[in-house]
């Protein structure tokens, strides 16, 4: 059996402090793709959680009155460290979530860039001085620190969600507590160890891993100290936190469901799309927000496009991530194996044709086979619902019209996927999909340095980029009287 990297900690992190939480209570962290026990960990408390922001608000004023190079130089030296430690952290990633190693690997150097990038951002945090119109005073605005933020990140990117969320709220002069999900959360862990060991102050950094999350949480929305929420989940969480973070009028960052349209249409370089759609698809084994869900193919390809994205499915090795050559892992427990077969099978019911794969792999784990569908209908819930798993379902459209019609005939609207060698259409669909990212012949476009986030039910804010730090900023009007009055 795989064992863990050393040195990764299993108790909640408050205050500078390792501990265990005040039940003494811990759950289980598996292994997808052996279902074994990986470890123990400790599951907070409300009480905990409380201890967290306590600690939190006491390091907030000292935190944000450090000057912006030091807390640059921290960010700074926390990628370096990371960096170092890629192969620990890539290899706790796969043990714990299950994507295979190189997949790993890529989200280490994805999630410590943010550490890079906003370090960077830190001391270019900008005000301005002008002269009222009417000039009888001076208008001086600045930006200040939100304040104390709780962090909800996800289980499917359990480094690069930390790091996205951690580095643009300490480089703003924000203190945080992070609480990680129960299914992932040692890569968090880890992380908050490296950047203690980097130097960052006492309580700035606090994480309460738990089982029991919204319990955990309550009080932190009842108290007027947090400042702000920034919460990546489904789509129907996010609302129920919204509606918790309203009784207190908290500053939300929410990056929420997606169901993202793949159109290909007839002039597009059919090789290159069925790449993009591969990679759009199957990266992180279909486990991602951003993922290709449903892909829509111009009539008259179709058929061709299919036959090709089938032959390089069909040619993925299948297997625990930590073992050579393996392109998909697990998928995260047996709820989400049930989810995705259930899906499939109604999507064949309703008329659908297995192409490839269709069906759960024997064994020891939560595997299913990478499956393509086409001659799916549009009312299968393979089309409408996030499938978050290895299934690529297929269906036809015969116009521009009817491209834009369904990629828009959902309520989110993360990320959208188009190819075509036409500048012209892409130009024109970039203003007519309702979309926050629109991919125009590339499959994987998230980069710490471009804003991501999406509209209408896919979420609120953006992170990455310079928009990423203004999610944790306040802006202050000062008015300033003439000084000239009376000269």
């Amino acid at each position: 059996m795989t064992q863990l990297p050393a040195g990764v900690p299993t108790e909640l992190f408050i205050g500078g402090v390792w501990r265990d939480g005040s039940s003494a209570e811990r759950f289980v962290v598996q292994n997808p793709a052996t279902a074994s026990t990986l470890a123990e960990v400790a599951s907070a408390t409300p009480q905990d959680a409380v201890a967290a922001l306590d600690a939190a608000v006491a390091a907030q004023e000292s935190w944000s009155r450090t000057p912006p190079r030091r807390r640059a130089e921290l960010l700074r030296a926390g990628f370096e460290a990371v960096t170092a430690r890629a192969d620990d952290f890539a290899l706790l990633m796969t043990l714990e979530m299950g994507k295979p190693l190189a997949e790993s690997r890529g989200e280490v150097a994805y999630g410590a860039e943010f550490l890079r990038w906003f370090s960077e951002e830190t001391p270019r945090i900008y005000g301005r001085y002008s002269i009222a119109p009417d000039g009888a005073n001076r208008i001086l605005v600045s930006k200040r620190p939100v304040g104390p933020c709780l962090l909800i990140t996800p289980w499917n990117f359990p480094l690069a969600m930390a790091t996205r969320k951690v580095a643009p709220a300490l480089a703003a002069g924000c203190t945080v507590v992070v609480k990680p999900a129960a299914l992932t959360p040692l890569t968090t862990l880890l992380f908050a160890k490296v950047m203690q060991e980097v130097g960052v102050p006492d309580g700035v950094i606090n994480v309460i891993p738990t089982a029991h999350s919204g319990a955990t949480t309550a009080p932190l929305f009842a108290d007027p100290r947090l400042r702000k929420l920034s919460f990546t989940g489904s789509t129907e969480v996010g609302q129920a936190l919204l509606r918790q973070a309203a009784s207190n009028v908290l500053r939300t960052s929410m990056e929420l469901g997606g169901n993202a349209p793949f159109l290909v249409f007839a002039d597009a370089d059919l090789d290159a799309a069925v790449e993009g759609a591969f990679a759009a698809k199957l990266r992180n084994g279909g486990q991602a927000c951003t993922a290709a869900n449903r892909i829509y193919v111009e009539s008259p390809i179709a058929e061709e496009f299919a036959a090709k994205l089938s032959a390089k499915v069909a040619a993925v090795k299948v297997g625990p991530g930590v073992e050579a050559g393996v392109g998909l892992g697990p998928v995260i427990d047996s709820d989400a194996l049930g989810r995705i077969g259930g899906l499939v099978s109604e999507a064949q019911e309703l008329g659908g044709r297995l192409l490839v794969g269709g069906h759960r792999v024997d064994g020891p784990g939560y595997f299913f086979e990478p499956t393509v569908l086409v001659d799916v209908p549009r009312q299968a819930r393979v089309l409408t619902e996030e499938i978050f798993g290895p299934v690529v379902p297929i269906a036809t459209f015969d116009s521009e019209d009817d491209a834009v019609a369904v990629a828009n005939s959902t309520p989110f609207g993360l990320i959208s996927y188009l190819y075509t060698t036409d500048l012209s259409r892409a130009l024109r669909l970039s203003e007519r999909i309702e979309t926050g990212m629109l991919a125009v012949n590339a499959g994987v476009i998230s980069n710490p340095a471009a804003p991501f986030g999406g509209v209408k039910q896919s979420g609120l804010g953006r992170e990455g980029s310079a928009e990423g730090i203004e999610e944790y900023l306040e802006t202050v009007y000062i008015g300033i009287a003439d000084p000239f009055a009376g000269v």
